[in-house]
């Protein structure tokens, strides 16, 4: 007869696998995305430009240095939406704070959820959860208000003063 220890270990390898798979998946993504094509297909119909050369029918850089890996670069704007201005150092600051609260958010709304799996049927701790959930969404929308207000005010200013 089945036990509880045998009903566990499928599951048990069946999430092991598919941790592997997905921590495998995460580490080749990089590769796979790594082969960059400057150029269009080539062949006998579409010769490539001078620039670039013909390699198993797609045209590649001739030059091994002009790879776009950063091989040329010249440390310029180095920063997520990199500004100079007053004002897009503001909006870069505002648009962090307010991501940071969403992710709070978001964190709220989630332990409201384990709580709620684990009430165990209480229905004082059910209640708690669903207004933990409740207060999690609302901050939420506040959240995404404000990001939205802040970000009308700021494309309005920019615009106004550009």
């Amino acid at each position: 007869m089945f036990t509880r220890t045998n009903i566990k270990l499928p599951w048990k390898m069946i999430l092991s696998g598919l941790f592997s798979l997905s921590f495998l998946a995460l580490t080749l993504a990089p590769a796979s995305v790594a082969a960059v094509e400057l150029g269009g297909a080539c062949g006998t119909t579409a010769p490539c430009d001078s620039s670039f050369i013909c390699d198993a029918g797609t045209c590649v850089s001739a030059d091994p240095q002009d790879s776009g890996y950063g091989l040329k670069s010249n440390f310029k704007d180095l920063g997520i939406n990199q500004s100079s201005d007053l004002k897009g150092s503001i909006a870069n600051i505002i648009n962090i704070i307010l991501g940071f609260l969403g992710i709070v958010a978001v964190i709220i709304i989630l332990a409201g959820g384990f709580k709620w799996m684990t009430a165990g049927g209480n229905e004082d701790k059910v209640a708690e959860s669903r207004q933990m959930i409740i207060q999690g969404i609302i901050g939420l929308v506040i959240v995404f208000a404000a990001w939205a207000i802040a970000s009308f005010v700021i494309s309005n200013l920019q615009s106004a003063t550009a």
